[in-house]
């Protein structure tokens, strides 16, 4: 049965508190936020250390692994039945995930929504069925492609599922500055709505290229005389340009006045 769990790193070689040694492949229990979980160390390096709030508090047993698995089963029902009360009580929320604490005591229903919405009434549902203290967490759609997984229109796995940690933020000026802007949102953008990660890769790239390139729309001189700039090909370092006399000509960045 394959299980995913959520991934976590450890900062090696080193020695926690307890000392016990960890490697990677090892299942240990984190103590999180709100409760402990069952993680995997997956990696060294200062780069993936864990967060403030996410420690490894020892070495994951045979009980807690088979806890873990029973959890599982526990949470889509969980989830199944968050779903039906939503519908129930007409809220505007869409339920994604659940997280039963190791110790059985906690649920953590995870939603996304638009707005803001008043859940206290599916919350006292909640607890009345299951018995244990219900805490709701709002995440972003983004968070949410995150978390369902996907591929994205190149046939990889979303970057947004690849990221170790807080995925980035991709403002519109990297879609103008690799000049695909004009494509529409709905060509540059990823199953969460939102553009798309992968943006991120060459913008900075596309910045160098286009330092000395003039601005779209501009005025500039030419060999063949004065006229506007209608095209911009970072790549070939090449501008298109209109002419006053109706003519359009290719220009190479280096001939430009």
């Amino acid at each position: 049965m394959t299980v995913f769990v959520k991934i976590y790193s450890w900062e090696g070689p080193r020695i926690c508190e307890s000392e016990i040694r960890l490697k990677i492949g090892d299942r240990v229990v984190v103590t999180c936020e709100h409760f402990n979980e069952l993680g995997t160390v997956v990696a060294d390096g200062q780069e993936n250390c864990l967060k403030e709030k996410e420690q490894v508090l020892r070495l994951a047993t045979t009980r807690d692994k088979e806890g873990f698995l029973e959890k599982e089963k526990e949470k889509e029902a969980a989830l199944k039945f968050c779903k039906s009360e939503l519908k129930a009580l007409g809220l505007a929320m869409k339920a994604i995930d659940a997280r039963i604490s190791l110790d059985g005591k906690q649920i953590i229903f995870i939603f996304t929504s638009d707005g803001r919405v008043d859940f206290r009434e599916l919350v006292k549902n909640l607890s009345l069925k299951f018995k244990k203290v219900i805490r709701m967490q709002q995440i972003g759609s983004r968070d949410e492609a995150r978390k369902l997984g996907d591929c994205g229109v190149c046939g990889r796995a979303m970057c947004c599922i690849k990221a170790k940690n807080n995925i980035p933020s991709i403002p519109t000026d990297m879609a103008r500055v690799q000049q695909i802007a004009h494509r529409g949102t709905e060509r540059i953008s990823g199953a969460c709505g939102r553009l798309m990660c992968c943006l991120a890769y060459e913008a900075q790239s596309y910045r160098e290229m286009l330092e000395g390139m003039p601005e779209m729309y501009s005025s500039i001189s030419t060999v063949d005389g004065d006229g506007t700039v209608i095209e911009i090909n970072a790549i070939t370092q090449e501008v298109k340009v209109k002419l006053k006399s109706g003519k359009y000509l290719t220009v190479k960045k280096e001939e430009l006045k």
